[in-house]
């Protein structure tokens, strides 16, 4: 009996893996560089950049983040965006996820338009509402105090909040309810030890995406506070640019400084952020 033997068939390359890796790798360092080159020229001096701006530090320098790091402003404007920020995010996290459970979980009249009207929100940015914000703010007596922009903050999150935190609260099976209702747990009782625990990724996505956006926040500190002990870094970071415009390198480890705990916040809890948004588009 004759065998016959086959000769294997060329393997396929696929060459869609090795695009992808590239442009994703490409994508990092184009994200990376600027941070990077920002982080290594508060290691130099300004002489320095200016003799050669791709060059690294050598030798280098710790003066510029010593003189911020004792700086008092710094540490005011550090302290008055730590508070903004946390009490933006409890405030977003605690009203947005008693919103989206009354949404979710309970049928009356008008639910879908309430919903829609927060999904409207998103369509609405700061920019558009900076005049009659201004005057309800002023009319609050809040100008020049933190509440002035940490109530706006919350309401301008609520909608994105509510959106993430509805599939989330929907996709909880309504046999856990029934569950919890026989073993003689209340609304509360349910929304407290199950609904929460549930939602944790939900909650973590939607309290860093919060803080960031907080942290970050620029247009509205601008509007409201105005004396340079209340304000926030990125206010104090433009104030410092100007003050110290031409020493590029102490301006360089001022906004060094004032973006690493949202840097730090936001890649600490970026695998929560990514799971919590694919359960959202999953719900």
């Amino acid at each position: 009996m004759t065998t016959i033997s086959r000769t294997p068939a060329p393997r396929r390359i696929d060459w869609g893996s090795p695009f992808v890796y590239f442009v994703a790798l490409v994508c990092v360092a184009v994200t990376i560089a600027p941070v990077v080159y920002l982080i290594l020229g508060g290691f130099r001096t300004t002489g320095q950049i200016n003799a050669d701006p791709s060059a690294w530090p050598d030798p280098w320098v710790i003066d510029n983040y010593v003189s911020v790091l004792v700086s008092s402003n710094f540490w005011v404007q550090l302290t008055n965006s730590t508070i903004t920020a946390f009490v933006t995010t409890a405030g977003v996290i605690l009203l947005g996820v008693m919103a989206a459970f009354v949404i979710a979980r309970y049928s009356f009249r008008g639910r879908d338009a309430l919903f829609t009207l927060f999904t409207a929100g998103l369509l609405f940015p700061l920019t558009v509402a900076v005049v009659p914000l201004f005057t309800m703010i002023k009319g609050l007596g809040l100008l020049g105090e933190l509440g002035g922009i940490i109530i706006p903050q919350v309401a301008f999150a609520l909608p994105t909040t509510i959106i993430i935190l509805v599939p989330f609260l929907r996709a909880i099976p309504v046999e856990l309810e029934d569950a919890a209702t026989i073993d003689g747990a209340g609304r509360f009782g349910f929304f407290w030890r199950i609904v929460l625990p549930l939602a944790g990724p939900g909650l973590v996505t939607v309290g860093v995406l919060a803080f960031v956006a907080s942290w970050n926040a620029y247009l509205l500190p601008l509007l409201i506070l105005g004396d340079p002990s209340s304000a926030t870094l990125p206010l104090g970071t433009q104030a410092f640019a100007t003050q110290y415009s031409s020493d590029t390198a102490k301006v360089m480890a001022f906004t060094t400084i004032s973006m690493i705990p949202a840097l730090v916040f936001f890649t600490l809890a970026q695998r929560r952020i990514v799971s919590g948004l694919t359960g959202a588009v999953k719900g």
